[in-house]
C-alpha cells in the first residue's frame, strides 16, 4: 500500500461520479492524486451487514491506490465500525463529510448541518482515529446559513483541532442548508478563497486542503502557495485529461510526452469488457467516458454516440473504433481543411 500523500492534489468526493470505474479511469493519467470515493452512509453498512453490499460500497481495484473512503454519520455506534471495517479493506484514509448540504442528509443529522456542533464532530473523529491507525481527517463548509463569519470558522476548526484532528478539507463556500438544492450550493454562495488561506494563517500547523470552483493546474499552483493541498471536483470529472501533467505540475514526477489516447482507450477497453464480463451493466462505465476529449474536435460527437450506446444498452462498445469515428475523423478534416 502506497503512503498517503501531502494531500497536494486530490480528487472530490462526488456521489453518482467518483464510483470505483471513475476512479481506475483516473489512474490512466494521475498515479499520485489522491482519489476519493462517493460518499458511504455508515448507517447503511450497519444496518445492511450483507458482504455483496459491503462489496458494492466499499470494493475497490488496488490500482487505486492512494485511496480515501468519504463516511457520512452522525453516531460513534455506526462510524466507528465503519472505520475499522475501511481500515482492514486497505483504505488509505478516512474522510468524515460535515459538507453535504442536502435534505436526505440533513434528515440523517450529518453533513453541513454538523458544522453547528463541533464538539461532537471532534468526539466522533476522535473515536474513529482511537479505532484505526490510518489518518482520520475532515470536510467542511466555511459555514451554514448566518452562521458564515470567519469567527464561526475559526472555532469550529479551533473545536475539532483540540481533540487530535489536523486535516481540514475545506470548501470554500457556505452552505445553505434550505433553499437552494445540492447543485446550487456548489454554484450560489460565493467561493471565499481567502478565508481558507486565512484558516492557514491563524493554524500553520494543521494541514488545510482548499476545495471548489478550481479548473486548471495553473490555478492549483496557485492556491499550493496559500495552503497545503488542493482538491478538484466537478472538472476533474468533466475533462479528465487535465490531470494528464498533474503528477508532473504538482509532484515533481517526469514530464509525461504528449498524450496519446490509443493506449489509454485500450487499456479502458480491456478493464470495460472484463467488467461487463462479471456483471456490471455497461452503461455504469461508459458514462465516466462522456468527459473524454472535451474542447477537442469531434467531442460533441463523441459525446451523443456513446449516449445512443447508454441509452440502448449496448453491452460492448468498440472505443477505438468509435474514437476514430468521431474525434479521429474530426482532426483529420481539421488538418487537411
Amino acid at each position: 500500500m502506497q503512503p498517503v500523500p501531502a494531500h497536494r492534489l486530490s480528487i472530490a468526493p462526488m456521489m453518482a461520479y467518483t464510483d470505483r470505474h471513475f476512479r481506475w479511469l483516473m489512474r490512466l493519467f494521475t498515479q499520485k492524486s489522491l482519489l476519493y470515493t462517493e460518499m458511504v452512509v455508515a448507517n447503511t453498512l450497519h444496518y445492511r451487514p450483507e458482504p455483496d453490499h459491503h462489496e458494492l460500497l466499499l470494493g475497490f481495484d488496488p490500482i487505486e491506490h492512494p485511496l480515501a473512503v468519504q463516511l457520512g454519520g452522525d453516531a460513534p455506534e455506526s462510524l466507528v465500525p465503519a472505520a475499522i471495517q475501511c481500515q482492514q479493506r486497505g483504505y488509505d484514509e478516512i474522510n468524515l463529510n460535515v459538507g453535504c448540504p442536502s435534505d436526505r442528509v440533513q434528515k440523517g443529522r450529518f453533513g453541513a448541518c454538523l458544522m453547528l456542533e463541533p464538539e461532537h464532530v471532534g468526539d466522533l473523529l476522535a473515536q474513529m482515529r482511537g479505532a484505526v491507525d490510518i489518518p482520520v481527517t475532515v470536510k467542511h463548509r466555511l459555514g451554514v446559513d448566518e452562521q458564515d463569519d470567519l469567527d464561526f470558522l475559526m472555532r469550529f476548526v479551533e473545536v475539532v483541532a483540540r481533540k487530535g484532528t489536523q486535516v481540514f478539507i475545506v470548501h470554500a463556500r457556505k452552505a445553505w442548508l434550505s433553499g437552494l438544492s445540492p447543485a446550487q450550493n456548489r454554484s450560489i454562495p460565493p467561493l471565499l478563497y481567502e478565508r481558507v488561506y486565512e484558516l492557514k494563517r491563524h493554524f500553520p500547523e494543521l494541514t488545510i486542503v482548499i476545495n471548489g470552483g478550481i479548473t486548471t493546474l495553473q490555478e492549483v499552483k496557485q492556491h499550493l502557495q496559500h495552503v497545503d493541498g488542493v482538491m478538484i471536483g466537478r472538472a476533474a470529472y468533466q475533462n479528465p485529461e487535465l490531470f494528464w501533467q498533474a503528477d508532473h505540475v504538482v509532484y515533481g514526477a517526469p514530464l509525461k510526452p504528449q498524450l496519446d489516447w490509443l493506449p489509454i482507450l485500450a487499456s479502458a477497453q480491456t478493464y470495460f469488457r472484463e467488467q461487463v464480463a462479471q456483471g456490471t451493466k455497461a452503461s455504469h462505465f461508459l458514462k465516466h467516458l462522456l468527459g473524454f476529449f472535451k474542447g477537442r474536435p469531434g467531442s460533441r460527437h463523441w459525446r451523443h454516440a456513446l449516449t445512443i450506446a447508454i441509452q440502448q444498452g449496448q453491452q460492448d462498445v468498440n472505443l477505438a473504433e468509435l474514437f476514430g469515428s468521431t474525434i479521429g475523423q474530426a482532426e483529420n478534416l481539421a488538418i487537411t481543411g
